[in-house]
């Protein structure tokens, strides 16, 4: 007797129909199915659903308890044991059984993630969850992602980064840009900007401004408060200390690549209040040849408009300062973008960039006017 194809029959028919007579055929088969191999777990829980199906939830439970008592991964006992956990109350089990099934099937995340912010809700759920993510759990990543859909769950991330915090087990940068940016998406700006202060270590508070890393030390995190550089063909984007830079020209380098260049790939957002304001470069360039506009921009992120911009000038120059002023009004706009941008509409190739500039330092100082 062939006992996979036995247990694909059964689990065909348990997608195609929930008739009560069908089901008993089922149930016959996966018993008779038992005589020729006693230790397949497959076969314990395809009959704890058959009964949970028939309303004998206590036999389907105990079902799914022993299919997990041959294999700790059976994928269904698993899922039906996790919802049980959960409808029981018992959600320190619940978590547990998740992280059992998640670390041998990662793909089953979606399917468990529309549980979490009930499980997060409780005390002893978010505890759990705590100290699973805590102990360095490999679905850790897919939670924080999950959980910025929604203000509750950004609610929730945002807490268990800070308790990670408070424990000692420092959150991954790349767990901490999930969530500022999910604040972001949700237009929760105040939020987002705080939680990347307070994600700053001992060194990045010193490189703190109203732009952050204003002289493009080597150091980027990838935050979206901090500097983005995005991979574009057309030109590179390196940044270096005056130590490491060729002839001493530290700050960040864009060498253009004799091609089209419809955007940049240089941005940070940024959270200026309402006042003025006058934005500064401080640039060396050489053999730039730039067809269409370059220049900085300075936009309101909602409503999304320019508020100000810097334009780089063509040729060969050493240190050459350059600023504008500008004005953030009256609860205007309470979060802004700053972007390395090209005035290229098209990339045709009539409008290659040549060249190279070296940015020294991009700084946002206020005004008294």
């Amino acid at each position: 007797m062939n006992v996979d194809a036995q247990i694909g029959e059964i689990t065909d028919g348990l997608n195609d129909t929930a008739d009560a007579t069908d089901l008993d055929t089922l149930a016959a088969t996966a018993r008779n199915a038992l005589r020729f191999d006693a230790g397949d777990a497959r076969l314990y829980s395809l009959l704890g659903e058959i009964e949970y199906r028939q309303g004998e939830k206590d036999d389907a439970y105990a079902l799914f308890d022993q299919a997990r008592r041959l294999s700790k991964t059976e994928i269904h006992a698993l899922q039906r044991s996790i919802g049980h956990s959960v409808e029981t109350g018992d959600l320190r089990k619940a978590v547990g059984e998740i992280d059992t099934l998640l670390r041998r099937w990662p793909d089953q995340f979606p399917a468990i993630a529309e549980g979490l912010p009930q499980i997060l809700s409780r005390p002893d759920g978010y505890q759990a969850v705590l100290t699973a993510v805590a102990a360095e759990a490999p679905w850790r990543a897919s939670l924080f992602a999950a959980l910025t859909k929604t203000p509750l769950g950004l609610d929730a991330a945002n807490r268990l980064l800070l308790d990670l915090a408070g424990a000692g087990a420092s959150p991954r940068s790349s767990e901490l840009s999930t969530v500022i940016s999910g604040y972001i998406g949700q237009k929760q700006y105040e939020q987002a900007y705080r939680l990347f202060l307070f994600s700053l270590s001992d060194q990045e508070r010193k490189l703190g401004g109203y732009i952050f890393n204003s002289t493009f030390e080597p150091v980027s995190s990838g935050k979206p408060f901090d500097w983005q550089v995005h991979d574009q063909s057309g030109l590179e984007v390196t940044f270096a200390t005056s130590n490491d830079a060729v002839e001493g020209e530290g700050g960040a380098t864009v060498r253009f690549l004799n091609t089209p260049v419809k955007n940049t790939s240089l941005q940070q957002y940024i959270e200026l209040p309402p006042g003025s304001y006058r934005v500064s470069l401080v640039a060396s360039a050489r053999n730039l040849k730039l067809p269409k506009d370059l220049f900085w921009s300075i936009r309101c992120v909602d409503p999304a408009g320019e508020i100000a911009r810097l334009n780089i000038p063509e040729g060969s120059f050493n240190r050459q300062s350059m600023s504008q002023e500008f004005t953030i009004g009256p609860a205007a706009c309470p979060m802004q973008l700053v972007q390395l941008q090209t005035a290229a509409i098209a990339e045709s190739w009539r409008f290659r960039y040549v060249g190279t500039l070296v940015m020294h330092k991009l700084s946002i100082e206020r005004t008294s006017s």
